[in-house]
Parts: C-alpha cells; structure tokens; sequence
C-alpha cells in the first residue's frame, strides 16, 4: 500500500500529463505483478462492491475519536468527502502494517461473507496501522468510491510506454470482463487476453469537436454524414450463437435490452455492429428521458417494453465471421454493413441515415434544423478513416447544435472535494413556478476558479439553513444554464430533466425577477 499511496499523492499533485505519465511507470517499474493488475482495474473503474456499510464506518470513527455527532457532522461538511473525514479526525497510527496492494484488495472483498463484529475489528485493525494517505486510499477502496483523476488516455499513454506495445492493441485488451483475480499483468499488456470468451468488445473510434471551418475539410463528397443522436452508444457482438451488448462506459447491458437481443440471436453468422441505441416509437426517436426509463432495472414490464421501444442505428460493421474489419475504410465497413442488414432484415436494427446534400452551406441548414428530429447534431466521418481506438484528430468530428440556455437562481450550494473542498462548487438552481422557486438543475461546472470565490464568499455570508454539507442560500446569484435537450421526468420537482446541465456564465446584470419561468421552459420540450 505504501507504494501506491506514493503514486496516488503524486498523481493527486500535478496537472500535467507527463508527470502523471512517468509516476505510474515509476510504480509499474517497482510494484509486484499482482498490484500492477490491481493498478488497471482500479483505473479503468473496476471497483470491488462495497462490503461495509459507510453508516458503520462513522460510527467506528466516533467511537475510537470520541468526538461528539455535531463536530463530526462539521467536519465532514466541511471536508465534503467521508473517506477523507475519517482519515483526519483518527488519532496516528500505533502500529505499521506493510501489505501489498493486492493483499488488501483480497482482503476488503473477502469481507464479503464477514460478520458486523469481524469487519469492524478488521477496520480497526487496518487504521491502527496505517498512515493518513494509506487509510484515505483505504477507505475509499472499502467504501466503493475510489477515483483517481487519470484519463483512460493517460494510463493507456504510461502502459504503452512501459510495455512497447500498441496503444490500441493495449486497449483493446484492457476492455471487456476481465477479472484482477483471473488474469495476469503479462497476459493483460501482451494482449493474450484479448478474445478469452465471446464478449470481447473493441475499444470505440470517438469524434472531437468540429473546430474548423467547413472549407477546410476539403471535397463535400469525400466526407459520409449521418445525425448525431444522443442515445446509448454500444457494441452489439453475436459470436459463436452468443448475443452481448456493450455501451461505451465499457458496462454490459444486453439484458436490458432484450428485444435486440433477441433479434440479433436470431440473425445468421458472426459479427460486431457500432451503433446508437434509442428509444424509437411510431418512427419517432424519443428524448432520451424516456430511454433512461428503460436502464438499470431488474425486471422490465410489457408495458415499459410498449411504450417504450428500442432500436439500434447502426453506424459501423467492426467484426464479420471472426474478421477484424477496423483497419478498411469506413465506406468499405458501410457497405458490407448495408449488405449484411439486407441480407438478415432484422427488427428493430436500422443502418443509420446518410445525408445526401450538394454542398457545405446545405449542410450547415440540415444542422441548424436537426432539432428538430431529436438529434444534437451532426457526425462528419471521412470516407477513407479507419475505426480506431479513441480519438484521432481530423476523420470524425462531432458537430452539435448550439445548446439550449436558461436563465435561473442558486438556491443551494455545496463545497467540492480535492482541492476544491474549501469553496463552495456544487449548485443546484431553481427557476418560477407561478409565485414559487422550483429546483431544475445541478451543475458543477463552468465558473473560473476566480468565480467560485466569489460565490463561496456570498454562500458564507447568505447561507440560510444547513442540511449537512449543503447550504441553502437566498436566490439573489442569476446563472445562465445551458444544456443539450430537456425532456419530463417525474423524479425531478419541476417535472422536467436537462441534459448535461453545466454553467455558461453568471448573469451578474440580471435579478431573480428576471429568471425563467418552468411553464415557458416546458414548451422547449419536443
């Protein structure tokens, strides 16, 4: 564990991504193989389940520090993070335990089948010996909620560098269901893993940003343009008569959809399809409100699967009969796409609309009204790229509708964690509802580090009511919100949802009587 507390202050203590780069190739270079494992899976989100309630954790800390529930309760609304609470307020360690990674790791999941009793002689034990940066870590590793601020793009950049391999192939290998416990740190960045079942997805080519001119791309008719949707992206994999469906957060989700599954399980030969999955009724695609209805339940009703139907819009053909197809051009993938879905006709799989114009004006037009059809844009995919891993710059490019902006009032504010756990960065804001103020939206952010004093300093001196770290404020601060589509949801008091919600700037020559109002808002909805 030292080693790693070592690597994560190291991380924790630069911005750049060099630095960040040579400390993981530092703790590769001394760490065993097993804690290098460990390493990846942490990184790429492969978090044990928590198998200690956070509730007992605070009780234990009261106990060993006698501090009373109030100076706790300050305490943490004042740290903001639990993890990092408890790490400050126990006494130093009397003892030093010196275990690797891996052991702990092994040693927090077999809590699993631990009493109440053994686990909390278990904690006791571990902050008795361990010092402030090994118990936050440890904590967090216990509590489920270890991140560390480091990009796929960043780990992968360091194993390429350690390892001399491919960085796609490194990607490639990493995806998937693997297991810290069940493969080596060899087979990970040599790619022997790669393919170990049938599952095994590839790792997604991504678009930037249109951030040039349209002239400049060249020839209208070497470019293919289809709609940016804002669905669930995903792999839908059939290998040897078994349906899997990946979404890009590398999560799967087949069994949340299993009218594609069905439809793929019965379709002919072996293949992998890139592509959008939305929720599609009477040929209309529906505000992604509705799609989210559908994730992460455990039982779907014939109901939900009624009014709420999926389809997939197929972008892109990776895999046919076993046949890495990404290194062809993206016009050769699309048609033996369109030849595949032809052959098969399947329900409920649609090859994605190619959008026929004459020239880059038209084609500015198309976006402007691309709205319209729930779609956030456009997708300008050069017809002689290859599907790679991640991003390349200047084959994709994203290009979105302007967003959509609100006027509204923060109401309350929460303080941040990391650096940012000394000022106030979280917000919620609310907009009129009749002769009331409605909560609509949380953003984090948005705000120049300048900004966020400021706010911190009106939150200290206008703080109303406390509801642990949250501070309730009076509506005076005027933000322009902005957002990529809006849509009704009954989980929310305002009854309505923005997506991506994030702070475009402090409307500063505004009052709180000029702030938007919900029944005006709601009329943005298609």
């Amino acid at each position: 564990m030292k080693h790693f507390a070592e690597l994560i202050n190291a991380l924790e203590s630069t911005n750049k991504t060099n630095a960040k780069i040579d400390a993981i190739i530092d703790y590769l270079e001394r760490a065993p193989d097993e804690d290098k494992v460990w390493l990846i899976a942490l990184f790429t989100g492969k978090r044990p389940k928590r198998n200690v309630n956070t509730n007992y954790m605070k009780e234990w800390a009261l106990e060993i520090t006698q501090l009373p529930f109030w100076l706790f309760q300050e305490s943490y609304s004042s740290v903001g993070d639990l993890g990092e609470t408890i790490s400050l307020i126990l006494p130093p360690p009397e003892e030093k335990i010196d275990r690797s990674l891996s052991d702990w790791m092994n040693e927090i999941i077999n809590l699993k089948n631990k009493t109440d009793q053994e686990k909390k002689e278990f904690v006791f034990t571990s902050w008795n010996g361990l010092d402030y940066t090994e118990r936050l870590i440890f904590n967090k590793l216990l509590g489920g909620s270890f991140r560390i601020g480091v990009s796929d793009k960043t780990l992968i950049n360091a194993l390429t560098k350690f390892s001399h391999q491919e960085s796609s192939t490194l990607m490639h290998s990493l995806m998937g269901k693997w297991l810290p416990d069940e493969v080596s740190f060899h087979e990970l960045i040599s790619a022997e893993n790669i393919n170990p079942d049938n599952s095994k997805p590839y790792p997604f080519c991504l678009a930037y940003a249109l951030e040039k001119d349209l002239e400049e791309l060249g020839k209208p008719d070497e470019w293919l343009i289809e709609y940016k949707w804002d669905g669930i992206r995903g792999q839908i994999i059939r290998r040897n008569d078994e349906v899997f469906i990946w979404s890009r957060g590398e999560e799967l989700v087949t069994d949340q959809f299993p009218e594609i599954k069905e439809v793929v399980q019965n379709m002919k030969g072996d293949f992998v399809i890139d592509g959008e999955i939305l929720a599609v009724k009477d040929g209309k695609v529906l505000n992604f409100n509705e799609l989210q209805k559908r994730l992460n339940r455990k039982t779907l009703t014939k109901k939900m699967l009624s009014e709420i139907p999926i389809q997939v819009f197929a972008y892109d053909l990776l895999e046919l009969e076993n046949n890495d197809l990404r290194e062809k051009p993206i016009s050769a993938r699309r048609a033996m796409l369109e030849e595949l879905l032809l052959n098969e006709s399947p329900e409920n799989i649609k090859i994605s609309e190619v959008i026929e114009f004459e020239n880059w004006n038209e084609l500015n037009n198309i976006r402007e009204n691309s709205r319209d059809i729930n779609s956030e844009g456009l997708m300008l995919k050069q017809k002689s790229s290859q599907y790679h891993s991640g991003r390349k710059k200047g084959d994709w490019w994203k290009w979105k509708i302007s967003p959509l902006t609100i006027d509204a009032v923060l109401i309350y504010a929460q303080k941040g964690s990391g650096r940012r756990s000394a000022y106030y960065t979280d917000y919620t804001f609310a907009v009129k509802n009749e002769d009331k103020l409605v909560t609509i939206a949380k953003a984090y952010s948005g705000l120049t580090d300048k900004e966020i004093m400021e706010v911190s300093k009106f939150v200290n001196k206008n703080a109303i009511e406390k509801f642990g770290p949250v501070r309730t404020v009076k509506p005076e601060l005027v933000f322009e919100i902005a957002f990529e589509g809006i849509g009704f949801s009954n989980r929310h008091k305002s009854g309505v949802a923005l997506r991506f919600p994030r702070i475009l700037r402090w409307r500063k020559d505004k009052k709180v009587d000029e702030i938007d109002d919900l029944e005006e808002i709601k009329k943005l909805i298609q």
